[in-house]
Parts: C-alpha cells; structure tokens; sequence
C-alpha cells in the first residue's frame, strides 16, 4: 500500500480537520488531543477566521502533540506557519501559490497536497509534483465557503482508476456514507463537522476509523491508485 502521506502508510483511516467554528466551544488544542487519543494518524489544522499569531502559536502546541503521538501535521494555506512550526506538510488550495512555488519555499521533505475538483486539475497536481490530492467535495457541505459544487462520485471513480497518486476524499463525508466512499476506493476520508462537533470527539474518531477499517477488511472496496 503507497503512503497517504509521507510518514504514514494507513490502510483505511480518517484525516482530522480543525475548526474552532464548529467544536462546540472548546479549545482547537483540546479537540485534537482528543482525536490522538483517539488513534487519529493525520491531523490538518484549517483555521480560517484567526489572526497569524495565534495559528502559530497554536500550531507550534499542535505539532509538538502530534510528533510525540506519532502523526503527520498538515497546516491548511499557511506555507509560512508550516515551515515556523515544522509541520509535515502543508495544504493548498486551486487559488493558493502554485506547487512549485510552495516547494521551493518548504523543501524536498515537507508533503504538498493540493484539492482538487476535476479530473484536469487532478493530472495538473500531479504534473506540478504534488504529493496527495483532495478529492472533493463528494457531496454539499458547509463547512467550508465558496466551495464548489459537489463532483460526487463521478469524480472519485476517475481517481481511483486514472491515477497513481495518494489522495483524500472531502466534502459532505459522515458516518453514514463514509462507507459507501470508501467502497468506492476512497482509502484515507476527512471528515470536520462529523469529528469537531461531536460530544466525545475520541468516541466518534474510534466509531469513524472502525466503519473505514470495515469496509477495507470485507473486501468491498475497490483499490485505491496511490
């Protein structure tokens, strides 16, 4: 099985999204400590509506959890907070600096992942040398804006079959359908309101991350290129 990401070679597992919007009024350090008790191996800090000194700071907490509980960190956007709090990776948008700008500011052994809503911008992410893709939104969410309308599975399809590249299914994913993703081929799920907005953020991460492995231990679910 390729990594997910570098550091990382999950079999079906979640990816862990931050937002303080939706956590229900708890600290964003208290929601992740949950999910690493929680077995959580992939956590990317998205924050949109705080200011540059306190995602630092936050993020410098984060990825000292992170790498004594052994997972990858991602920073959403911010290429600079990635390289001050010497996260695994960063994350970046279709309208964010290009792949090989973002490379050349992190280096060779930070990961790049780039979201991605087509089948041309998927190949595109994989010709400027991303290392994983976001492959989304599957269904509608909110909770993210000005995302664009979901390419449901049409999409994932594609994916699984054209390519030879780690990626991230995103966009509208709950314990309810997460199967159905994952038996189309999706290996590795983020998934934000469903985790951030739950009452036992560690009962819901160990619920999630068994509904995954189920799929992929029943043999339902198609092989994931990458």
């Amino acid at each position: 099985m390729p990594v997910i990401l570098p550091g990382t070679t999950p079999d079906a597992d979640i990816y862990c999204l931050t937002d303080s919007g939706l956590c229900l009024g708890r600290p964003t350090v208290d929601v992740v400590d949950a999910m690493l008790q929680a077995g959580a191996r992939i956590i990317q800090y998205r924050e949109k509506e705080k200011k540059a000194g306190e995602m630092l700071r936050e993020c410098l907490e984060l990825r000292r959890m992170t790498r004594e509980a052994g997972a990858c960190f991602i920073v959403n956007d911010h290429v600079d907070i990635a390289i001050l709090c010497d996260a695994d990776g960063v994350h970046i948008g279709q309208e964010d600096l290009p792949v090989g700008e973002v490379r050349r500011l992190i280096g060779p052994d930070r990961a790049i992942g780039l979201s991605t809503h087509s089948p041309e911008q998927a190949m595109a992410a994989v010709a400027a040398g991303a290392d994983y893709i976001g492959v989304g939104p599957i269904f509608a969410t909110k909770t993210k804006k000005d995302v664009c309308d979901p390419v449901g599975y049409a999409y994932l399809d594609w994916v699984v079959t054209h390519l030879d590249i780690p990626f991230v299914a995103i966009g509208g994913i709950k314990l309810h359908n997460i199967g159905e993703v994952a038996a189309h081929g999706a290996r590795c799920c983020a998934l934000v309101s469903e985790i951030v907005g739950a009452v036992d953020i560690v009962a819901q991460v160990q619920t999630v991350r068994r509904a995954m492995r189920g799929v992929a231990a029943a043999g339902t679910d198609s092989p994931q290129a990458g």
